[in-house]
């Protein structure tokens, strides 16, 4: 049997890492996580099914040298692996290439943008089929250019820069471009996109303001924005997490705007982890008669989603987890889980139970 082209890939950075002389000034890790979920799965009006489900496993590989007066040269190369089916990408997430100084890291490459990161950690179902993402964000794009997933505000772009500043007296800033790379629409539009964000952290608390801004997604001469407020707060054993989201859309049908809000909270006891979250999108509003993602404009196009689960952890990083998450769709909307979704129709109530075991080495 011939290898896959990414067990051919992964073999071939290995072997190169292996071959290369050891300074004390280098180093190279082998990283990744591996998790799965069977799943029962069902809408409303559709039926159930039983599944199993990938839920964003990964194979990466990174490291830095020292390049002496505090200056580092950083890379990493990561790939999806589908632990359901065998398949995976050759390199086709967070990849990179870059300096960090005393000024900050700047890099060129594929990465979650800035706006993504900013609250990908305060949902702690992130990365799950019952992840924020069916609702905030208007879908979640795993690698994307400018002719696709033009809806999505969370999304892993291609051909961009990023520049991360060094933290000071607790505020750090995340910036990115997403560059043209001479591609031009049917309609002659040349997209592009920036994306940023700005977050403080204090004793227990973080607090964090994104946006970003996609420029003649939808047609030429319209703009998309996004922008979201986000707190965090760790209490002893507990941790409580709030998002607010507002999207914007230009079309060619005039202008279409969408409010969403997310709350989670999780309480860690021993080696266990109770977790639940609720989200809310409301109506769209605006002129215009198009969809884009799961959003459009009039009564009944709101949803809401709500989830509780349970992580037991076998060892720092083992962990069996368990989750029920449902999607209640008002009788003109469509929302559906982001990842692994179900093909929801207007109206449809969609529902996950979720075994699964998560391993991170």
């Amino acid at each position: 049997m011939n290898p896959s082209p990414l067990l051919k890939a992964c073999i071939a950075a290995a072997s190169a890492c292996a071959l290369q002389p050891v300074h004390a000034q280098s180093s190279a890790t082998i990283y990744g996580r591996l998790n799965v979920a069977m799943e029962h799965a069902s809408q409303s009006g559709a039926g159930s099914l039983n599944r199993q489900a990938n839920h964003r496993s990964v194979l990466g590989f990174r490291g830095e040298e020292d390049l002496g007066d505090g200056l580092r040269a950083l890379w990493q190369l990561e790939a999806a692996v589908a632990l359901n089916t065998g398949e995976g990408g050759a390199f086709n997430r967070d990849v990179r290439v870059g300096l960090a100084g005393r000024w900050g890291t700047a890099f060129a490459g594929v990465w979650t943008l800035p706006y993504t990161a900013a609250t990908s950690a305060f949902d702690p179902f992130y990365a799950t089929t019952a992840g924020y993402m069916a609702l905030l964000g208007n879908g979640s794009a795993s690698q994307t250019d400018h002719a696709q997933n033009t809806s999505a505000f969370d999304r892993r772009q291609v051909n961009q820069v990023q520049y991360w500043s060094p933290t000071v007296a607790g505020v750090s800033a995340r910036l990115a471009y997403g560059l043209n790379e001479g591609f031009v629409a049917a309609d002659g539009a040349r997209p592009w996109l920036a994306s940023g964000s700005v977050s403080y952290a204090r004793g227990n608390a973080l607090f964090t303001v994104a946006a970003e801004h996609h420029d003649a997604y939808q047609a030429r001469g319209t703009s998309d924005t996004a922008a979201k407020l986000g707190v965090a707060y760790q209490w002893g054993p507990a941790r409580l997490t709030a998002m607010a989201e507002r999207l914007r859309y230009g079309t060619a049908t005039g202008r279409l705007t969408r409010n969403a809000w997310h709350l989670s909270a999780s309480w860690r006891a021993g080696t266990g982890l109770l977790k639940a979250g609720y989200g809310r999108a409301g109506n769209g509003q605006g002129a215009s008669s198009d969809t884009i993602g799961a959003v459009r404009s009039g009564a009944g196009t709101g949803a809401a989603q709500w989830t509780l689960g349970y992580d037991r952890e076998l060892s720092k990083r083992t962990t069996l987890f368990a989750f029920f998450s449902r999607i209640q769709n008002r009788s003109a909307a469509a929302y559906d889980f982001a990842i692994n979704d179900l093909g929801a129709q207007p109206g449809s109530r969609l529902g996950v139970l979720a075994v699964g075991l998560r391993h991170s080495f």
